[in-house]
């Protein structure tokens, strides 16, 4: 197992947080599952699906140590809204009673219509709630290169820690233009997607292409195949990718997926990673700590890179659109 000194860190806000964030979306055993979590060093939780916020608050009370916790959570804006400061407050408030905190850690906020300039009042608004002390950091879901350089501008430095956004070794669009909108304002991405719904593992190396409409897989597999056979390549070079994963992982000593993190963790305008784990049902929290201690060689990227070359991964954010584009 590796060691608690080789577990990578960074700072977000007031935070100094791990490297990998468990996302959760089940709610089986969930209690035991988090403090599994926790003990093994995953003190970061990032959701707010369903009930999460609640079990999250849950937990997070009966915790010892709770102030070692962080929880992020999400204001999504799906439809219009008139987002008054009223609006806004009850918003965050209604999230720090499910939560039972008395702030949010990191309130990640969307906005689905960029033609509605609504996105920047409502910021303001969860800007002065922070300056407050009702927030203690800002980040972004699903914006693009442009919205998140403008709102960065407009908010001033260190306003917004984060963006959350998909990027893997399959969807590379972050690196045309997000890496440096972070590195000009001092952004951290949170990153999903990164094993595209569980693609990238050891399970799937050899393996024909499955049948989406089989029921075998889930709603996010099935969106992540798509991705891969439509607009990323084929799964012909898909396998390839993963062979040379496989190469990389026996020099290493490590898994496809342990690859396919360290890859994208790699990267210095990532902060984390956002695990996905149904708690209690399918969780690799051993495995998942093999991405530290290591680092990928240029001889890994290399082979990488030459697989990559192949693909169509340097024109997605053509063919789908920037970061969240698929979301609008």
């Amino acid at each position: 197992m590796t060691s608690p000194s080789a577990r990578e860190t960074f700072r977000l806000g007031p935070f100094v947080t791990p490297r990998i964030w468990i996302g959760f979306a089940s709610v089986s055993k969930i209690r035991d599952g988090m403090a599994r979590h926790v003990e093994m060093g995953y003190t970061a939780f990032a959701d707010h699906y369903g009930s999460a916020e609640i079990l999250f608050g849950q937990f997070r009370e009966s915790f010892a140590s709770a102030e070692q916790i962080v929880g992020a959570t999400k204001w999504c804006v799906f439809k219009h809204v008139n987002p008054s400061k009223s609006v806004v407050q009850a918003v965050i408030h209604e999230r720090m009673e499910r939560m039972r905190s008395k702030r949010v850690d990191l309130l990640q906020f969307h906005w689905q219509d960029y033609s509605d300039k609504g996105y920047i009042t409502a910021l303001n608004h969860l800007l002065d709630l922070k300056n407050d002390g009702v927030i203690s950091a800002i980040g972004l879901c699903n914006f693009d290169t442009i919205r998140t350089d403008e709102i960065c501008t407009e908010l001033g430095p260190g306003a917004v820690v984060s963006n959350q956004v998909q990027f893997s070794l399959i969807d590379t669009r972050p690196l045309h233009g997000m890496a440096d909108v972070c590195e000009k304002h001092g952004l951290k991405l949170l990153t999903y997607g990164t094993l595209c719904g569980g693609f990238l593992a050891d399970k799937w190396l050899g393996c024909p292409e499955p049948d989406p409409y089989s029921g075998n897989l889930t709603p996010s597999q099935r969106k992540y195949l798509d991705m891969i056979v439509k607009a990323w390549g084929s799964w012909e070079l898909f396998q390839n990718l993963l062979a040379v994963l496989r190469t990389i992982g026996n020099r290493h000593g490590k898994s496809i997926a342990n690859i396919a993190t360290r890859w994208v963790l790699d990267h210095p305008f990532v902060g984390a990673v956002i695990i996905g784990a149904r708690l209690g049902l399918s969780e690799h929290p051993d495995d998942n700590q093999q991405v530290f201690g290591f680092r990928l060689t240029q001889q890994d990227n290399d082979a990488i890179e030459a697989v990559l070359d192949r693909s169509n991964g340097r024109t997605i954010i053509t063919s789908i659109g920037d970061c969240g584009a698929e979301y609008r």
